[in-house]
């Protein structure tokens, strides 16, 4: 029994280790290695990027062509009493309605190709490798990290590969396209548009690298929570509860990660 006993404090020492590593992780910057080790992981998908960014590109120039035919309709079609253009353009923002929801299917079948099979190789590969782990790495670490790490944390690895990469290159493209539209139509709006430009993009940055950091703080309260629950639902961490006697305190602790999480 009192072996028993210096083995659960054990786990439990290092159950509160890990979490000191796990901070320490989540403060730590990507290097330039990091980032070309990522990009292997698009490499079996190129040719699907090319389709996506192609898909991506349409849907923008759809996005910026419509403001430009409601446009016509009124300089061209309403002030001069024009019946038939009307119509006919009318019937052209029906067609790019249609064309635009069957290349959104396009563009989500696309990224959820993308993503799912992301999913599967980071999962097997993470696997794989916590399987050739010598026994002490396992004392040493906390299951339920390695379980958030294939469930939570694999998911934001294909949320940044796909939503979020999705969104800055569709942005960037309208973005790029709306401009070069309002420099034809006017560049003297254009202008002092742009000049009023700092005052949203500044901001934003600053509130960017904020939302960041708390989504950092999210994953790894998860983690935390996934790896009390797991610690605490085997056999050994129940009998651990047990012997202390204060299952108020363990109720306690999880209940405030996840009033945290809740907060952030």
């Amino acid at each position: 029994m009192i072996s028993g006993m210096g083995h659960m404090g054990g786990q439990f020492g290092s159950f509160m280790r890990s979490l000191r590593r796990d901070q320490s992780v989540t403060q730590s910057k990507i290097t330039k290695g990091t980032g070309k080790r990522m990009l292997r992981y698009a490499k079996p998908f190129k040719m699907l990027l090319i389709i996506f960014f192609f898909v991506i590109i349409i849907d923008a120039l759809i996005n910026v062509s419509n403001p430009l035919i409601y446009r016509q309709i009124i300089n061209v079609g309403i002030l001069k009493k024009n019946t038939g253009i009307i119509i006919w353009l009318a019937l052209l923002i029906g067609l790019l309605a249609v064309l635009d929801s069957g290349i959104s299917l396009i563009q989500r079948y696309v990224s959820a190709k993308i993503g799912e099979s992301l999913i599967f190789k980071l999962r097997s590969e993470v696997y794989s490798h916590i399987q050739k782990m010598p026994v002490a790495f396992f004392t040493r670490t906390q299951t339920g990290a390695l379980v958030s790490r294939l469930d939570s944390d694999v998911l934001g690895a294909q949320q940044a590969f796909t939503n979020i990469l999705s969104s800055v290159v569709s942005n960037t493209i309208t973005v790029i396209l709306v401009v070069a539209s309002m420099l034809l139509l006017s560049w003297q709006i254009t202008l002092v548009s742009l000049i009023i430009l700092p005052i949203f993009i500044f901001p934003a940055k600053k509130i960017g690298y904020k939302l960041g950091e708390l989504a950092r703080q999210g994953y790894s309260l998860n983690a935390q929570m996934t790896s009390l629950m797991t610690e605490r639902f085997n056999v050994s961490g129940a009998i651990l509860v047990k012997i202390f006697g204060n299952p108020s305190h363990e109720s306690q602790l999880f209940e405030s990660n996840a009033a945290r999480v809740r907060d952030i």
